[in-house]
């Protein structure tokens, strides 16, 4: 079931850019109503939780400039933001990586518990797998959030009332 896991990660995170590839960076920035974030912001989040992950399931050290956490964890929002954020061509550079560090997890990891048990919000986690299996779904949501955004932002940007 582990080595299940660790390719189903690596499809979830191929999908992952395969679609971010095909959006236009024209559309990264825009904030569309009725949400609170841009596809910037999901696609770094992407990057700065399955970095979180992997530290928190498997001690590896953060593999992302430490900049990340101030754009793009939980709680952030691009209209926060006083630098300039990494464009698409570093985004999609840094999930390339990822997804190359996805392919070494050795898949018997994922057995192992926590050091602690961790919980967030009604969910606790026990197992390293847990977690990590977690994360996939986490990404899967953003994903289809960036589709949302896609759509809600074409509309925008070529001035159709969405109504």
């Amino acid at each position: 079931m582990s080595q299940i896991i660790v390719d189903s990660a690596k499809t979830v995170r191929r999908l992952s850019m395969d679609a971010i590839e095909a959006i236009p960076e024209s559309l990264f920035d825009i904030r569309p109503e009725g949400f609170n974030n841009t596809i910037r912001w999901n696609v770094g989040h992407l990057i700065y939780w399955m970095d979180a992950y992997r530290s928190l399931c498997f001690s590896a050290e953060t593999a992302i400039p430490s900049s990340y956490a101030a754009f793009f964890n939980s709680g952030t929002k691009p209209a926060d933001w006083t630098a300039t954020p990494p464009d698409k061509e570093k985004l999609l550079a840094m999930m390339a990586r990822q997804l190359a560090s996805v392919g070494e997890i050795a898949p018997g990891r994922l057995n192992e518990p926590l050091p602690s048990p961790l919980t967030f919000g009604p969910l606790t986690f026990r197992l390293a797998g847990e977690l990590f299996n977690f994360g996939l779904m986490h990404e899967s949501m953003h994903l289809a959030t960036c589709g949302s955004l896609v759509k809600a932002a074409s509309v925008r940007s070529a001035g159709v009332s969405a109504s």
